[in-house]
């Protein structure tokens, strides 16, 4: 039987998580998110453990809604192509699961359509941690799922995220209870 790790970036995303569950609250961003899940697996048994990423995701392509399984995760804001012209392979793209969804993490706070339709060539979602909790689990060979609700359409209405997280945190607890309890 699997054991599970809940990681949220936010105290509201991971609101109504089955109070069961082990939960991680992370903080915003990549780094905060990199730093709460190493530690979080330097001291569990990860022996039949599995990340699960909840949280909500901006939607980068119009008529986006609900929620989604991300198979793959790209690094957003890193300067890929740079790095790899000097002979570094940055590792920006990793595939976490079967789903043709794709997700972009950075520590961008999308909110401009140039920066949304640029993403959206390559990406269908938009988070602040996916990419970091991802790169933790893997250095420890963890497997990663990620569950995101769709709470806005990375533009400007990203800035009503407080008023609209609890229906999101809501849908991921439903989901947890459904898919983890049968």
């Amino acid at each position: 039987m699997s054991s599970y790790l809940i990681v949220a970036a936010t105290a509201a995303e991971a609101a109504y998580v089955p109070s069961h569950l082990t939960k991680v609250i992370t903080g915003i961003g990549k780094t905060a998110a990199a730093t709460a899940v190493a530690r979080a697996l330097a001291t569990a048994d990860t022996d039949d453990l599995e990340v699960i990423n909840i949280g909500t995701a901006g939607a980068l392509r119009d008529g986006l809604t609900g929620l989604f399984e991300p198979g793959q995760v790209l690094n957003h804001d890193i300067s890929a192509d740079a790095l790899r012209s000097l002979g570094y392979d940055p590792q920006d793209h990793l595939v976490v699961g079967d789903s043709e969804c794709v997700l972009a993490s950075g520590d961008v706070f999308v909110t401009d359509p140039l920066v949304r339709a640029r993403l959206a060539e390559r990406a269908h979602l938009v988070d602040m941690e996916g990419y970091a909790v991802a790169w933790a689990a893997r250095q420890d060979a963890v497997p990663v799922r990620f569950v995101k609700h769709v709470s806005d359409n990375a533009d400007e209405g990203a800035f009503d995220w407080t008023t609209v997280v609890d229906a999101s945190a809501r849908v991921l607890g439903e989901w947890l209870g459904d898919s983890l309890l049968g």
